[in-house]
C-alpha cells in the first residue's frame, strides 16, 4: 500500500515538474514575442513623481490622484530624487511643489505598511534618513513654493512645511489626521511648525489633528496666500517667477541667514556673526553692479516716479510692464486734469449767471413800480 501510493505521489510530482517547465518555457517563448517597448514599459516603475520646467522654474508634481496623492516608498524616493536634481541645475533658481488632481498630499500610504509581514519594512520607510515623504529632514538649497490643494494632511503638511512659501486654495484643508491612528511625525513638523506659528498655536494643531480652513491657516501664518479654489499650481508658479527675476546670490544669502537664525543660533551674536559670514564676494559684486544701474536709470528728481507706479514686485524690472504703467499713470493724470477743468468750467459758469441775475435784478425793481408812482410829466 505505501508502495503503491509513494509512486502515485512520484507520478504528480513528475506532472507538476513538468507542468511547471512548459509554463516557464511558455511564459519565456511569449516574452520574447512582445515588443520591447512593452517589456521596457512594464519593467519601468510608475511616475508618482513628474517633473518638468516652465523657463526656468522646475515643477514637481506628486501623481497618485486615485490615492489623494499619499506617499509610498518609492514616490518617496522620487521625490527625494526631484529634488535633488532641481538643487543641481544652476539654470532654475526656484521650485513650484503641487499635487496632480484633487489634493495636494494626503500623507504617507498606511496601506504599503499596514500589514503584519511589513511591520520590519514599515520601520525602514519611517527611519530614511531624508524623510518618509520626500527630502523633509534637510534644507533644501534653493527656494520652494508649494501650491496646496484640496487635502493637505499628515505628512503631506510636513511636506508643505519644508517649502519656503505656502499657496492655499479657500477650499484647501489643513491637519494632521495621523493623530488619530497613532502615527507620530516625523517629517521635522514638530520643529517646523512653532518656528512658524509659535509654540501654543503648534500645540493647539498637532495634539488635536484638527483641521484648519483656509482663512484660519493665513491669519496664523501657516500658508502666505489664500487664491480661489483651482489656481494653486498657477499662483504659486506666478509667486515663484517672482523670487526668479531678483538677483539669486543676495537672495540666497538672506534665505539662508533667516533659517541659520531660526534653527541654529541660540543667541543674537551668533546669529549676526553668521550673516556677515554668509557674504561672499560675489554678493557684494551683485550689489555693485545694483547699485550702478540704479544710479544710471533712476536720476535724484525722478527717483521718486518708480515708487508711484502701481505694480507688482514679480514686474519691477520688466520694461514692458513698466511702459505700460507709465502711460496708465499719464492717462490717469489726464482724465484727473480733464475732470479739473470741467469742475473750473462748471463754477465759471455759475459764477457767470450768478453775476447775470444780479445785473437783472435792478431793472426788474424799476419797472414794477406802480406808474403812480411815477413823478409826474409836465
Amino acid at each position: 500500500m505505501l508502495r503503491k501510493f509513494g509512486s502515485l505521489l512520484a507520478q504528480q510530482v513528475g506532472q507538476q515538474a513538468r507542468f511547471t517547465a512548459a509554463s516557464r518555457t511558455f511564459s519565456s517563448t511569449k516574452a520574447l514575442h512582445k515588443d520591447p517597448a512593452t517589456q521596457e514599459a512594464e519593467a519601468a516603475p510608475p511616475k508618482n513623481i513628474l517633473v518638468e520646467k516652465d523657463k526656468n522654474i522646475t515643477l514637481i508634481g506628486i501623481n497618485r490622484p486615485q490615492q489623494r496623492n499619499a506617499i509610498d516608498s518609492l514616490t518617496a524616493s522620487q521625490l527625494c530624487d526631484a529634488f535633488a536634481n532641481f538643487e543641481a541645475d544652476d539654470t532654475s533658481p526656484v521650485a513650484v511643489l503641487y499635487g496632480v488632481g484633487g489634493s495636494f498630499c494626503s500623507g504617507f500610504d498606511i496601506l504599503e505598511i499596514s500589514t503584519d509581514e511589513k511591520e520590519e519594512i514599515s520601520v525602514d520607510i519611517l527611519m530614511r534618513p531624508e524623510g518618509s515623504v520626500g527630502p523633509t529632514r534637510r534644507q533644501i538649497k534653493k527656494p520652494v513654493v508649494c501650491g496646496i490643494n484640496g487635502y493637505c494632511i499628515a505628512n503631506g503638511l510636513e511636506l508643505a512645511l519644508m517649502c519656503d512659501l505656502r499657496v492655499m486654495e479657500e477650499s484647501a484643508v489643513l491637519g494632521f489626521f495621523n493623530r488619530r491612528f497613532g502615527v507620530p511625525m516625523l517629517d521635522a513638523g514638530t520643529i517646523r511648525l512653532p518656528a512658524m506659528i509659535g509654540l501654543s498655536r503648534a500645540l493647539d494643531l498637532i495634539l488635536t489633528g484638527r483641521p484648519v480652513g483656509s482663512q484660519e491657516a493665513h491669519d496664523i501664518g501657516l500658508v502666505n496666500r489664500i487664491v480661489p479654489t483651482g489656481t494653486a499650481l498657477g499662483n504659486a508658479l506666478e509667486l515663484a517667477t517672482c523670487l526668479a527675476k531678483f538677483p539669486q546670490r543676495a537672495l540666497i544669502h538672506d534665505r539662508n541667514s533667516v533659517y541659520s537664525s531660526t534653527f541654529e543660533t541660540s543667541t543674537f551674536h551668533q546669529a549676526v556673526q553668521n550673516e556677515v559670514m554668509f557674504t561672499s564676494r560675489e554678493i557684494i559684486e551683485d550689489m555693485q553692479n545694483g547699485i550702478k544701474w540704479f544710479n544710471q536709470t533712476f536720476k535724484p528728481d525722478t527717483t521718486h516716479s518708480w515708487l508711484k507706479r502701481d505694480r507688482s514686485m514679480a514686474d519691477w524690472d520688466d520694461e514692458e510692464v513698466a511702459e505700460a504703467a507709465a502711460q496708465k499713470e499719464k492717462l490717469k493724470q489726464e482724465q484727473e486734469a480733464a475732470l479739473a477743468e470741467a469742475e473750473k468750467q462748471k463754477q465759471a459758469e455759475k459764477a457767470q449767471k450768478k453775476s447775470k441775475k444780479a445785473e437783472e435784478k435792478p431793472a426788474e425793481s424799476v419797472d414794477s413800480k406802480d406808474p403812480k408812482d411815477k413823478p409826474n410829466e409836465k
